[in-house]
């Protein structure tokens, strides 16, 4: 008899399967994010993974362009995986903004495709969590997004974060002022390297891509590199905009950015005013955000966004500008779990039930809809095995309490409450479970 040939199993290069320890983590993310996102009005949506290829191509770089992954179906027809929810976005309000009406704000959360090379936080296929605003372009809206941003890293517990800020109308400005306004997308995605390759390389691109002069591609980077508190920032910014309509508009709105968070509570450390973020995405219009960790900056940006006030108008004839930004969800993930922030379990239920005596599972499983129905998740063991071999697997899953009921307990109604952790225990009455469960859990957060 013939022996199967096994395939290896193996993933892709740049994707990943999740574990459970990786995936427990990761929708506690994706639920923090919606509830922040729901605080403020915004409502959820979904759009297919794949779309015309014309919907997607052009839209936000040459570089996604190629890294998109695109093919020609069963009917011959090309299409484009998405690259990112935004332009998805654009197509969605232009199709059904008739049915949703404006302002229209929205969240999404969903897996997008990139064929980038990997690295540390990137990954061919990720998901990003968006929530955008949709036919307005009142500041309140700009505003709100700076808003949203800093509570949901409040919310997921983090509180030295940077939201660098800038205005796509300022560098526009500027540019005209410079004479390079017909040079400036080249100029632009230049500039939003400069972290990464650092000063010369970026001057030299723009020389190379651009065909600025070594002159004006220092103009650009003299501006980009300004230092100073947010109003030292816009000072210094005004007195450069000054002749140009369009920079002193990009400077008029960061000013009411900044005073208008700082009224509504986002403490002043966590936004800064910076000149050399210009993000790389074409489509952008007016403010932009990108947001750093404190403790771990070169991770790069964990999320990102700006207004965009003419993509819909590809797909349709009707004004829809539009406000956003996008948390990587991957790249956050990565960094929380290399500042050690990340707790490793495998399990989303916090008790353990044991399963000791064969004759009484009835009473074993009602203990445990007991439990479930105080609100706290409880696994029970499906065998009567030994107990030291149900404890070390509930040691291993990373449970934080046990429930252990031999013969004697049943007899007597109670029940041994273990702390894994520390190995305590407490005898309390069958009945008084449930309390004492939801006692030493909020003790232990």
């Amino acid at each position: 008899m013939t022996e199967t040939k096994r395939i290896e199993p193996r993933t892709l290069k740049g994707f990943r399967d999740f574990l459970p320890e990786t995936m427990i983590p990761r929708e506690w993310i994706i639920d923090t994010a919606r509830r922040v996102y729901r605080s403020y009005g915004f409502a959820p949506i979904d759009t297919p993974a794949l779309e015309y290829l014309e919907i997607l191509t052009g839209k936000g770089s040459d570089e996604t362009d190629k890294q998109m992954y695109r093919f020609q179906d069963h009917g011959g027809r090309w299409v484009g995986m998405r690259f990112d929810l935004t332009v998805p976005l654009a197509r969605f309000a232009a199709q059904h903004i008739g049915q949703l009406g404006t302002p229209f704000k929205r969240y999404h959360v969903a897996t997008v495709w990139r064929g980038e090379n990997t690295q540390r936080g990137r990954y061919r296929e990720f998901m990003q969590c968006d929530f955008d605003t949709i036919g307005t372009t009142a500041v309140a809206a700009d505003i709100e997004t700076a808003l949203v941003i800093g509570e949901l890293f409040r919310a997921l517990s983090i509180s030295d974060f940077t939201i660098r800020v800038n205005n796509r109308q300022v560098l526009t400005g500027l540019l005209e002022r410079f004479g390079l306004a017909d040079r400036s997308t080249a100029i632009l995605r230049a500039l939003d390297k400069l972290d990464k390759i650092g000063r010369e390389k970026v001057a030299d691109e723009m020389i190379a891509a651009a065909g600025t002069t070594a002159e004006q591609a220092g103009q650009v980077l003299k501006l980009a590199e300004l230092t100073g508190t947010n109003d030292e920032m816009l000072v210094a910014l005004d007195q450069l905009a000054t002749g140009s309509e369009t920079a002193q508009a990009g400077v008029a709105r960061l000013a009411e950015l900044v005073s208008a968070t700082k009224a509504a509570g986002l403490p002043a450390e966590n936004l800064k005013i910076t000149p050399s973020i210009a993000r790389g995405l074409d489509y952008y219009t007016g403010t932009i955000f990108e947001t750093f960790l404190g403790e771990l900056p070169g991770i790069g940006s964990v999320c990102s966004g700006g207004r965009y006030d003419n993509l819909a108008g590809l797909y349709t004839k009707e004004h829809l500008p539009g406000i956003g930004a996008s948390l990587g969800l991957d790249r956050l993930l990565a960094a929380l779990e290399e500042l050690g922030k990340i707790e490793k379990v495998s399990t989303p239920a916090p008790v353990f039930l044991a399963f000791f005596e064969a004759t009484r599972l009835n009473d074993y499983l009602a203990l445990a809809s007991t439990i479930r129905r105080s609100g706290i998740g409880v696994e029970f063991y499906p065998e009567p095995k030994k107990l030291g071999a149900q404890l070390k697997y509930a040691d291993r899953r990373g449970f934080k309490l046990a429930v252990v009921i031999g013969g004697n307990e049943w007899e007597s109604g109670t029940a041994q409450v273990k702390v894994l952790a520390t190995a305590e225990s407490h005898s309390v009455p069958l009945a008084e479970v449930p309390a004492k469960l939801s006692e030493l859990l909020s003790a232990a957060r």
